[in-house]
Formats: structure tokens, sequence, C-alpha cells
């Protein structure tokens, strides 16, 4: 079975543990360490779960924080879904690359002629 790993972002909740409620408390606590970021950039890091983060910045959040890495970032396994086609089939089983074949027939490329004026 194939699993997924997803990635649980948890900086909003570690502020809230900590009594800190508005994004922008955020700010001054990363400039004294060396990390300028705007309030919307900010803003972002903290309601959405980044898809990259500089060094700089994670160890920066965790000494502003006073917590560890696992407890801003939790990584998760999860059973990941195999989606079938008609037939029992895995998705995707055609005969072109990235299709699907129904019933034997496979999909051709159109061709689209301009109209000849009258």
């Amino acid at each position: 079975m194939r699993r997924k790993m997803t990635i649980r972002w948890n900086l909003r909740k570690v502020m809230a543990d900590q009594g800190m409620f508005a994004t922008s408390d955020l700010v001054p606590l990363l400039a004294e360490r060396g990390v300028s970021l705007s309030r919307e950039q900010v803003y972002r890091l903290v309601t959405q779960t980044p898809e990259r983060l500089n060094m700089a910045v994670l160890a920066a959040l965790c000494d502003a924080l006073g917590v560890g890495v696992t407890e801003l970032i939790e990584v998760v396994a999860e059973p990941a879904q195999v989606s079938k086609a008609a037939g029992g089939r895995p998705k995707g089983t055609g005969a072109v690359k990235g299709t699907k074949a129904v019933k034997g027939l496979t999909p051709t490329r159109a061709r689209i002629v301009p109209d000849k004026p009258s």
C-alpha cells in the first residue's frame, strides 16, 4: 500500500499557546533575530502551510517561540488512495500516455480548419 506524506504546520497553535493571537506580534520577534519579513509574509506563514521554508526563518521561529522544530512541523503518513478506472484497472492505463482507453478506443488529435470566406 502506498503512503502519502503530509505536513501539519502548527505555528498558529504554538503562538496561541503562548498568548499570541495577532500575526503582527511575530514581526518584531523575527526582526530581533535578523529575519525581516513583511506583515503580509508573516500572515501567510502563520495561516498557511509553507511549501518551502528558509532554515534561518525556521531557526528564528523556534528561538522566538522557545520551541523545537518538532513542535512546529509534524510529519503525517496517510494511506494514499489509488483511484480506479472502470473495469478495476488503476487510472491512467490507456494506450496513450496520460489518457484512458475506453473499450479499445484511443483519442486522436483534432484538426481545426478555418472556414473559407464566402
